[in-house]
């Protein structure tokens, strides 16, 4: 697991003084990752995407040729493997065994084994510690996206948002993502068969107390990072407290 102190920062300053955790959470195809990584660059935080940590741990079984049946295989294999990130929202990486996966995460064989991989307990308990410790040891604070962080792993951030969306515009933005060249029914089966399998270990369909609920639905991606980052600044405001801000 890489130091994520030595992150070199976005090309925007940061707009904050004080460390800030934002968590993004919300079901497949609710745009996470991009407004994510939007709110990342305009904050001038580092950039935690959960779910590729999930990815690579789906790429190394199948690269192994591990039956993803075999839970206890696979968490074994998961907890062995070195995981390294780069947390730059501007050019993030993902690293696994000293094997560059940035690209090979995005398969769709990949796509089409992460929920085997992700509904492992044992997995999901190794990688959300490895999610806590990042985020725990990023100075320059970071917005993290995925599934449970808003509940499991970050709880205390202070910035809580479920991202939402209907079934059709999210299906609709995973294609575009995914390119022409899947089927429009294998792009359904995965956005609405993960969510169903997610849900059995992760809670992702309606939002815990305190948490901000934001529905993407009808808003671009601009929008969106706006919407969250007027949250961040009303979250800053607060804490600063009224001496601060009549200063």
């Amino acid at each position: 697991m890489s130091d994520a102190t030595g992150v070199p920062r976005p090309v925007e300053e940061r707009l904050f003084d004080d460390r800030l955790v934002v968590a993004i959470d919300g079901p497949s195809g609710s745009g996470k990752s991009s407004t994510a990584r939007g709110v990342a660059t305009r904050l001038g935080l580092a950039f935690l995407d959960t779910g590729a940590m999930y990815r690579a741990a789906t790429w190394l079984a199948v690269h192994e040729g591990i039956d993803l049946a075999d839970a206890d295989a696979v968490a074994r294999l998961v907890t062995d493997a070195d995981f390294d990130l780069s947390l730059d929202p501007q050019a993030p990486t993902v690293t696994i065994d000293g094997h560059d996966v940035t690209d090979e995460i995005r398969l769709p064989e990949v796509s089409a084994a992460v929920s085997a991989v992700a509904t492992n307990l044992g997995v999901r308990a190794n990688l959300v510690e490895r999610q806590r410790r990042l985020i725990a040891e990023t100075a320059a604070g970071v917005v993290a996206e995925g599934r449970d962080i808003t509940t499991v792993v970050a709880p205390d951030a202070d910035v809580r948002v479920l991202l939402v969306a209907d079934p059709a515009a999210r299906i609709a933005r995973r294609h575009a993502e995914l390119g022409e060249e899947i089927d429009a029914a294998d792009v359904h089966d995965q956005v609405i068969r993960r969510d169903r399998d997610d849900s059995h270990v992760a809670q992702f369909h309606s939002a815990a107390p305190g948490v901000v609920v934001v529905d993407s639905t009808f808003l671009d991606l601009n929008q969106v990072i706006d919407a969250i980052c007027a949250l961040a600044a009303a979250e800053v405001g607060s804490a600063a407290g009224p001496t601060a801000a009549t200063s």
